[in-house]
């Protein structure tokens, strides 16, 4: 059974920054780490390899509107000595 905890918000570009320097702090170093989102914490058990996904959308002002976002992805086996 997979759980899932998401969260979405409208912050500042500066906000979205510090979140995403949390994150990598947290990948840093070896064991598990605490990942905020919304305002509780995931411990989460990454190994040594991870899969990163990169994905940028640019939408045209035709489609919709003119906006555009990026959206990351990292995924690992979860180590078993977390």
């Amino acid at each position: 059974m997979a759980e899932t905890t998401d969260y979405d918000d409208e912050i500042s570009r500066e906000e979205a920054s510090e979140l995403i320097e949390e994150l990598a702090h947290e990948l840093r170093g070896d064991g598990p780490t605490n990942v905020r989102v919304g305002n509780k914490r995931v411990r989460l058990s990454p190994g040594d390899v991870l899969e990163y996904h990169v994905e940028v959308e640019e939408r045209s002002p035709m489609f919709g509107g003119n906006r555009q976002s990026i959206t990351l992805s990292l995924e690992w086996r979860a180590d078993e000595k977390g």
